[in-house]
């Protein structure tokens, strides 16, 4: 499976975290996944692993706001 592939899984993946625990793990694999993809894009300059960057950081950005509560 290619890290493209991981990405997009991850992305069309339903997200019903139960526990805290899991929310902590996807927001870690997410991270990952962004990471890598930011090396590989770095080497390629695809326009379309930027796009797909942006659409991981936005579910990040969604899972943290879930870990963090309501203040």
């Amino acid at each position: 499976m290619t890290l493209k592939e991981k990405a997009v899984e991850f992305e069309t993946r339903k997200f019903s975290f139960k526990t805290t625990s899991d929310r902590i793990l996807a927001s870690r694999e997410v991270k990952a996944l962004v990471l890598e993809l930011n090396e590989e894009y770095k080497k390629e300059k695809d326009p379309e692993l930027m796009d797909l960057m942006k659409r991981l950081t936005v579910v990040k950005q969604k899972i943290e706001k879930r870990l963090k509560g309501r203040p």
